[in-house]
């Protein structure tokens, strides 16, 4: 079943920043001398085909995945109405998740989702990478896109050198 990626971006998360949508990740560049993208794409749960959460990464387009966090659906409340509507219970089959098992729906798997909370600490995490992509000022004392130019090195392995 498609995960209506696109749909699920532009109508749930409203994010403030321009990207694309590849497959079922989307992908924004925040300076465009920057090597540095930031995808986010659905994280699976344990089960095939059910997704609990968003994986952020920072990618660099020569080194690969230089950072990566998981946002799960139950720590930002994305279904907290829907699993009340439904008497789901944490813990319980289908709490905080969605799956594409069905094959005969016409809506996306995620209907219902509330992104509000997501939005929030995307927003957070790419400011973090890219100061000034939420379109807030950067905090006083640091400039508009030197952070992400300026991260830990990696060595063979992927540990931080510093």
């Amino acid at each position: 079943m498609p995960l209506h990626t696109k749909q699920f971006f532009d109508d749930v998360l409203q994010l403030p920043f321009d990207g694309t949508v590849v497959g079922d990740a989307f992908y924004a560049t925040f300076d465009t001398g920057s090597p540095l993208r930031l995808r986010i794409d659905f994280a699976s749960t344990i089960t095939h085909g059910e997704y609990g959460g968003l994986r952020l990464a920072v990618v660099h387009a020569e080194q690969g995945a230089i950072d990566t966090a998981i946002l799960s659906f139950a720590d930002h409340r994305t279904f907290a109405r829907r699993d009340a509507r439904l008497d789901i219970a944490p813990g319980g089959s289908g709490y905080s998740t969605f799956r594409d098992w069905h094959t005969q729906r016409s809506e996306p798997p995620w209907k219902g989702a509330d992104g509000a909370e997501l939005r929030q600490a995307i927003e957070q995490y790419a400011e973090i990478w890219f100061p000034g992509s939420s379109g807030r000022p950067p905090a006083p004392g640091r400039g508009v896109g030197h952070a992400a130019h300026a991260a830990p090195g990696l060595v063979r392995g992927g540990r931080r050198t510093r």
